[in-house]
C-alpha cells in the first residue's frame, strides 16, 4: 500500500496550531498580513532566518522557532495572508508598560518589521497572573474607560481592551491567568486572539458592500422604470429587451465583484460566532462584555454585507423576470403575427384556386371553339360533296359532346400532372 500525496496535509489540518504554553507575566504580540502572491518568495527568505522550512515540525503553512531564548516565534500562513505572533518571555510587568522596550523586544521587533505584506491587525497582549496587578497597570494602558470592553472568559480569566489603535498602531488587550492552569488560558487566549483576528478580515467586506450598495439602488430604479415601460404599449420589445440585457450584465459585473468579498465575510463571520460561543465569556457588571461588543458593532456590519448579497440576487431575479415576462410578450405577439399571416395565406390559396377555375372553364370554352371550328371547316367541305348534307346541322349536334370531351381531356391531364408519384420500395 501507498499513502496518498495529501494524506499528510489532510491530517495536518485536522490539528489545531497551537500556540506555546504563555508564561506569566509575558508579552504576546501578533500581526496579521495581507501578503501578495508574488511577496511570499521574500516572505519564505525572512522567515528562514530563525526558523528554516525545512526544521522539524514545520510545513509549508507553518513554521516556529527562536529569534532568541526569550523569544519564540510562530508564522501561519492563510488562504488571504499570514499571521506572526512572537511570544517574550522573562519580561516584568513594568517592562509592559514602559515607553521603552527591553533590548531582546526591540530585537524581535525589529526582525518582525522586515515582513513584507500590508498590516490587517498589531495586537499587543499583555499576560499578568491575576485581576490585582492587571487594575494597578491598566491606567497607564491609555485604555478609554467609556469604551473599555472586560469580562471573564472560559472561567476565571479576564480580559481588558477597548480595540482601538494606538499612536504605536497596535491595539492593545491585558489578560489575567487568575490561577487558571496556564495550558487552558494558553489555548483561550489564542481563541480570544482568533476572535478579533477573524472579526477583522470579516470587516474587509463591510466597504464593498457599502460601495455597491449605490449601484444596486442605480440599477434596481432602472428596472423599475423598465417595468413601467413594460406595462405600456408605447416602447419597442426590442428596445426594452435591449436595456434588460444591459442591465442584468450590470449586476452580473457587481455580483463578480462582491461575491468572493462578500462570501469570505460570511464565512469569516461563522468564525466569529464559533470562537464566541467557545470563549464562554461572563460578564462584569459596569462593563462591556465580547458579546455586546460583538453584538453592538460587529453583526450590524455583517448584516448589511448580507442585505447587500441578497439585494443583488433579487434585483437579479427581477432583471430575469421581467426579461422572461417580455420574452412571453414578444412570443405572443410573434405567435399571433403568424397565425394572421396563415389566415391571410389560407385566403390567398383559397382566391388562387377560384381563380384557376375560372381559367380552367375559359379554357376548355376557348378549345372547345377552337375545335368547333376546325370540325366546321371539315362538315361545310363535306356538304358541297355530298347533297342534302346539312353542316350547320351536323355542327350543332356535336358541339356539346366536343365540349364535354374537351372537358374530360382537361381534367384527365390535370389529375395527371398533379398526382404524387408513389415512392418506390428499395
Amino acid at each position: 500500500m501507498r499513502d496518498h500525496e495529501l494524506r499528510k496535509q489532510v491530517v495536518s489540518e485536522m490539528h489545531l496550531r497551537r500556540w506555546p504554553v504563555l508564561s506569566v507575566p509575558s508579552l504576546v504580540i501578533q500581526w496579521v498580513l495581507i501578503v501578495a502572491p508574488e511577496e511570499r518568495g521574500e516572505e519564505a527568505e525572512h522567515l528562514d532566518r530563525v526558523s528554516p522550512a525545512h526544521a522539524e515540525g514545520n510545513t509549508p503553512t507553518h513554521r516556529s522557532g527562536f529569534i532568541s531564548d526569550d523569544v519564540e516565534v510562530s508564522w501561519e500562513k492563510h488562504s488571504e495572508g499570514s499571521s506572526i505572533a512572537l511570544f517574550i518571555r522573562n519580561i516584568s510587568e513594568n517592562d509592559l508598560i514602559a515607553d521603552t522596550p527591553p533590548k531582546h523586544v526591540a530585537q524581535a521587533l525589529g526582525w518582525a518589521q522586515g515582513l513584507p505584506g500590508q498590516v490587517m491587525r498589531a495586537t499587543k497582549i499583555m499576560v499578568v497572573a491575576n485581576d490585582k496587578v492587571a487594575n494597578r497597570l491598566l491606567p497607564s494602558l491609555d485604555l478609554l474607560r467609556s469604551e473599555l470592553i472586560s469580562c471573564n472568559f472560559g472561567g476565571a480569566a479576564r480580559m481588558w481592551g477597548d480595540f482601538r489603535l494606538k499612536d504605536d498602531g497596535f491595539g492593545k488587550l491585558l489578560v489575567a491567568a487568575n490561577g487558571m492552569d496556564l495550558r487552558d488560558f494558553s489555548r483561550l487566549v489564542q481563541r480570544l486572539q482568533d476572535l478579533g483576528n477573524y472579526r477583522n478580515r470579516a470587516l474587509l467586506g463591510l466597504p464593498t458592500a457599502q460601495e455597491a450598495w449605490p449601484r444596486l439602488d442605480a440599477v434596481g430604479m432602472k428596472l423599475s422604470a423598465v417595468a413601467e415601460r413594460i406595462a405600456g404599449d408605447e416602447a419597442k420589445d426590442d428596445m426594452l429587451l435591449d436595456e434588460l440585457s444591459a442591465y442584468s450584465a450590470e449586476l452580473n459585473a457587481i455580483a463578480n465583484s462582491i461575491d468572493y468579498r462578500l462570501s469570505a465575510t460570511d464565512a469569516y463571520a461563522q468564525l466569529v460566532n464559533e470562537r464566541l460561543d467557545q470563549l464562554r465569556v461572563t460578564p462584569i457588571d459596569g462593563y462591556a462584555s465580547l458579546v455586546d461588543f460583538t453584538h453592538r458593532r460587529f453583526l450590524p456590519a455583517i448584516r448589511t454585507c448580507a442585505a447587500v448579497r441578497e439585494r443583488q440576487r433579487s434585483l437579479s431575479e427581477r432583471a430575469e423576470g421581467a426579461a422572461s415576462m417580455l420574452r412571453a410578450r414578444i412570443s405572443t405577439r410573434i405567435e399571433n403575427q403568424n397565425a394572421e399571416l396563415l389566415r391571410s395565406m389560407d385566403r390567398s390559396t383559397r382566391m388562387q384556386l377560384r381563380l384557376q377555375q375560372l381559367v380552367e372553364g375559359l379554357s376548355v370554352v376557348a378549345l372547345s371553339y377552337y375545335l368547333i371550328g376546325l370540325v366546321g371547316y371539315v362538315l361545310k367541305g363535306a356538304a358541297h360533296n355530298w347533297a342534302g348534307f346539312d353542316a350547320e346541322m351536323a355542327l350543332a349536334i356535336i358541339t356539346v359532346p366536343v365540349v364535354l370531351l374537351v372537358w374530360l381531356a382537361t381534367r384527365t391531364l390535370k389529375k395527371r400532372l398533379l398526382q404524387v408519384p408513389e415512392q418506390r420500395a428499395p
